[in-house]
């Protein structure tokens, strides 16, 4: 989804699926090229960075494990996420207890950069609720959490 253009004029040429699977991450692609977009104009390479950036603000300091957890993400996937975070100034870490286990959270420029970056969520959000009739953005906002969770036991 383009800024700017309606999708809804739109001829969409793809094969409708019916593989939940397929149809997720369809979707999943068109809102996060949304929310990319807005984020690219605050110095976010990617969506993921202001959504970890978030996690970590909110927990205040959080294990790395734990952390990739709330995130729903492997380890290797949320080291990998981090890196240009701490390399920006947005995150620190320390040691814990044990040398392996890391503690992360974000610093002064990394709380600044979330308030920065906030006026491009909020754009995003509206770009989609605008294409959405409420009714569907209230469902999927319902829904999409129970679908995660459920699918952890399928």
């Amino acid at each position: 989804m383009m800024k700017g253009r309606d999708p809804s004029n739109r001829t969409d040429t793809r094969t409708p699926t019916s593989c939940f699977c397929s149809n997720l991450r369809r979707a999943t692609r068109a809102v996060t090229r949304v929310y990319e977009e807005e984020f690219r104009s605050v110095g976010f390479t990617g969506s993921t960075q202001y959504h970890v950036l978030s996690a970590v603000n909110r927990k205040g300091s959080i294990r790395q494990r734990d952390l990739g957890q709330t995130l729903d993400v492997d380890e290797t996937t949320i080291a990998r996420t981090l890196q240009p975070l701490f390399q920006k100034g947005w995150l620190t870490h320390a040691e814990g207890d044990d040398r392996r286990e890391k503690w992360i959270a974000a610093t002064e420029a990394g709380k600044k950069q979330i308030a920065q970056a906030r006026p491009a969520w909020e754009r995003a959000q509206t770009r989609i609720r605008k294409v959405l009739p409420a009714k569907v953005w209230e469902s999927l906002m319902e829904s999409l959490p129970k679908v995660a969770q459920a699918s952890e036991g399928a």
